[in-house]
């Protein structure tokens, strides 16, 4: 079984460019835990788009010392800091993540902290509104299918596969 977190607080959302010529998702960027210590950087399941494997992206990307968890730490810190256009920041959301992957943060000067941050989990992120059991105590999440919506929607026109 994969793992899961869950949490609710700010999440932004952007649309990203994550296969070159021409393959955009939308990304999603949240913290958790004690002071927000936890990064998650996730993308939005939306039909007909390619998952962001975060990891693989940040592969193709880094050079030099930078590590992969840094660099996707770093994009989606930024996202937040300084928004591009087609940005959208949700206040006060609930979230479930299906984790893809866990990495640490590798500061400066042996620091245990990048970004505020001292991991970062990546995965698909999906708006909830809650959990709910059935009579068999099989639990099942009450997705906001509005919130879905609307992050599918940052998609630049054309976009996706």
């Amino acid at each position: 079984m994969a793992k899961e977190l869950m949490g609710r607080g700010r999440v932004t959302l952007f649309p990203l460019l994550h296969m070159w010529p021409d393959t955009y998702g939308v990304a999603a960027y949240t913290s958790t835990g004690d002071f927000g210590s936890t990064a998650v950087v996730a993308y939005i399941p939306i039909p007909e788009v390619p998952d962001i494997h975060w990891l693989d992206v940040a592969a193709r990307h880094t050079a030099g010392a930078m590590s992969a968890a840094n660099w996707v730490l770093c994009t989606g810190w930024s996202s937040l800091t300084v928004p591009k256009p087609g940005s959208l920041t949700l206040e006060d959301v609930e979230w479930h993540l299906e984790v893809d992957a866990r990495a640490d943060a590798v500061g400066d000067k042996g620091s245990a902290f990048m970004y505020g941050h001292s991991e970062v989990y990546t995965g698909r992120l999906t708006f909830i509104d809650g959990v709910e059991t059935d009579e068999r105590g099989r639990k099942s999440l009450i997705v906001t299918e509005t919130l879905m919506k609307q992050a599918a929607e940052l998609l630049p026109v054309g976009a996706g596969a």
